[in-house]
């Protein structure tokens, strides 16, 4: 079946799909004259086009094999059919409990969407019925898989729908994604970015035996690996999260034959949280993912919730898996991690594809783009306005200021401002949106009020778009850089007997396993004291306000404290102090001036975030900022204290990370025209 999509294939489909018809420096050349091949079984369905065979199961549609360069199978071998190459979903229903249910989606209908020579895309529906309820997560699932000629390698992308009707219940979906296993006696070498790729253990090394549990889920202590070199390391998947806007290639490479396999995001569209949403990518198994949705690094703030007969649907992926092989046997791994990263380059330039068959994916022709500049006006910093240069721009659904960082049902588009502001978005969905914003080295979010319509082919030019800082008075002092991160403050070694070697002198060392312990050992009687104009935040501020271990096994919040001097201070005039968080987990921040006993704190937070970044080897999580007026009674001439209390202890997981903290000035009165200086007359 050949659809009207179809006729815009040729365009793109030789640069887009076919990785290189030429040979590249170490790589091998991967041309076949032979086109796109299907073969249905009872029990399987085969796509071949001469580089790549992939097998999938009839009708569940799982991926149970792939055949490449002379492997008869990637996947792993010793798995059952249904754990090898899926898609899954982790949901929830109002009465399901706290625990989400776990779905490998299997379809129950196959269908084939095009059949030629050029393309074959195939479909694995599994409707939702009443009768499902409980069973399935209720939603209508349309699993696709694409093979095109010439490709080294394959594309999935599903359609969810959750229909308007009032028997379809009210659900939340926790996690959505695509996972490979490789197989492990080939698979051994894992590259995520270019400074953070290794040889890495094996599954076995995990097992009791060989590895022990640590404190926190999916750590674990290397005891007794297979390769000696490793023992004493500690494995974590967490170790290998990255953020959207870095998620877009990662994979395994095999030494025997040299063979790497790629999982390519070319767009973040369809990922939930905005650019600095952090997610993982592949770990030990070997196991590859493609993750569209998930709470991680965020909580229950990124799990979307449908009520009974909401209407939703959306388009999850297209996601690449890119197959490649090196001619050179003798150090395969930097060729192919290199290749890799060359091809999705091609992919982003392809993107939006224009061969998926699907009308619920539009082409390019079919999507709108928009256009402006991005200026700050932050009168304490400059007289004019400045261009915010590295801002990031993005659309996102309506909503209020900092929205997108918790919105999970819509579609976002992110780009980044150049050095004098300018940025533009190209391939954005039709819909309405909002214009958001931020800018590093500023605090806050930006919205622009007017909802922005994209209409197909339609471009809309926003001019100039100006963004004012939160800001009352001329700042006092300041603690870190406005940048949503706390990397910059000061992260200490690990505990020798929990290292993970690839992090050693590594600019992610906030990536180790148990940093939480250290703040007790180097802080063993009192807590964070930090004075202003003699304390450097990159040595004395401790990177994650944690709680503190007690000698009956308990734990405790913690009190740290500011000193700082104020020469004269306007008792009847209001200073203001910012607090930005750039994490927390299920932490309590209260604020008190000099008097760290007084019953009513002048601030509380009340409980806030369930981001789990300091056990899950992050440096934020979810941004939080807080302007608190100081009435000038509360300060004091010359030294004044200032107390920031983490007050939850049920755990060593609750914490805190601040992102950057200032304290400002009353606002210096308005000039009066009487005041103003005279003119002087020629």
């Amino acid at each position: 079946m050949v659809t009207s999509k179809l006729k815009n294939l040729i365009r793109k489909i030789f640069i887009c799909g076919s990785s290189s018809n030429s040979k590249k420096e170490g790589i091998a050349g991967r041309m076949s004259p032979l086109g796109v091949q299907l073969l249905i079984q009872d029990r399987h369905v085969v796509i071949d086009n001469g580089i790549v065979q992939i097998t999938l199961s009839n009708p569940d549609g799982i991926v149970t094999g792939i055949r490449y360069n002379g492997l008869d199978n990637l996947l792993e071998v010793l798995n059952d059919e249904s754990n090898r190459g899926y898609w899954d979903v982790v949901y929830n229903t109002p009465d399901g409990g706290k625990a989400g249910v776990f779905e490998v989606i299997k379809a129950t209908s196959f269908k084939v969407i095009v059949e030629t020579e050029e393309q074959v895309e195939v479909s694995f529906s599994r409707p939702w019925a009443p009768s499902f309820q409980g069973k399935l997560c209720p939603i209508n699932i349309d699993k696709r898989f694409i093979v095109l000629r010439g490709s080294s390698g394959f594309y999935s992308y599903a359609i969810y729908e959750h229909l308007n009707l009032p028997e379809w219940p009210a659900f939340s979906l926790g996690e959505t994604r695509i996972a490979f296993k490789l197989r492990k006696d080939k698979f051994h070498y894992m590259a995520v970015s270019d400074n953070r790729r290794r040889f890495m253990p094996l599954p076995d090394d995990r097992l009791p035996g060989r590895g022990q549990p640590l404190a926190y889920p999916e750590a674990v202590l290397l005891t007794n690996p297979v390769e000696p070199e490793l023992k004493g390391e500690v494995d974590d998947k967490y170790q290998y999260s990255c953020e959207n806007q870095d998620l877009r290639v990662h994979g395994w490479i095999s030494m025997d034959p040299p063979v790497g396999f790629w999982q390519i995001t070319p767009s973040n569209e369809f990922r939930s949280g905005g650019p600095l949403k952090q997610d993982l990518s592949s770990h030990v198994g070997p196991t590859c993912l493609a993750i569209f949705l998930s709470s991680h690094y965020a909580g229950d703030d990124l799990v979307p919730k449908f009520g009974q007969g909401e209407p939703w649907k959306k388009v999850f992926g297209p996601v690449f898996i890119y197959l490649n092989n090196a001619m050179d046997r003798e150090d395969p791994l930097t060729p192919l991690w290199e290749d890799a990263k060359n091809q999705l380059a091609v992919e982003i330039e392809c993107w939006p594809y224009n061969f998926p068959a699907s009308d619920d994916f539009p082409f390019s022709d079919q999507r709108g783009n928009v256009t402006g500049r991005f200026l700050v006006n932050e009168r304490y910093v400059a007289d004019d306005n400045m261009a915010a240069n590295g801002a990031y721009v993005g659309l996102a659904p309506p909503g209020d200021v900092g929205s997108w960082q918790r919105e999970c049902k819509g579609y976002q588009f992110w780009t980044r401002t150049d050095e004098d502001g300018y940025f533009s978005i190209d391939n954005i969905r039709p819909g309405d949106y909002n214009i958001y914003a931020w800018v590093p080295g500023f605090i806050g979010d930006y919205r622009n009020e007017d909802v922005i319509t994209i209409t197909p082919g339609g471009c809309t030019d926003l001019g100039d778009l100006v963004y004012e800082p939160p800001r009352d008075g001329p700042t006092l002092w300041e603690i870190g850089i406005p940048d949503r991160k706390a990397a910059e403050f000061y992260v200490p070694d690990p505990d020798p007997k929990y290292v993970n070697r690839l992090f050693i002198d590594h600019p992610d060392r906030f990536r180790q396993y148990g940093l939480w312990e250290r703040y007790a050992e180097l802080y063993p009687d009192r807590d964070v004291v930090y004075t202003v104009g003699a304390s450097d935040y990159s040595k004395d501020w401790f990177f994650a306000q944690v709680t503190r271990r007690k000698s009956d096994g308990t734990y405790q919040g913690t009190t740290w404290q500011i000193n700082f001097n104020l020469d004269k201070v306007d008792e009847s005039g209001t200073y203001k102090l910012r607090v930005a968080i750039a994490s927390a987990t299920l932490a309590e921040l209260q604020v008190r001036f000099n008097d760290p006993n007084t019953k009513r704190p002048l601030f509380s937070s009340g409980l806030i975030g369930r981001d789990n970044s300091v056990a899950r080897h992050g440096i934020h999580g979810i941004y939080w900022l807080f302007n608190i007026e100081v009435q000038g009674s509360l300060l004091v001439d010359g030294e004044n204290k200032l107390f920031l209390t983490q007050t939850r202890g049920q755990s060593p997981w609750q914490n805190l990370m601040y992102d950057y903290i200032r304290l400002e000035a009353p606002p210096a009165p308005p000039i009066l025209a009487s005041d103003a200086p005279e003119s002087q007359g020629d």
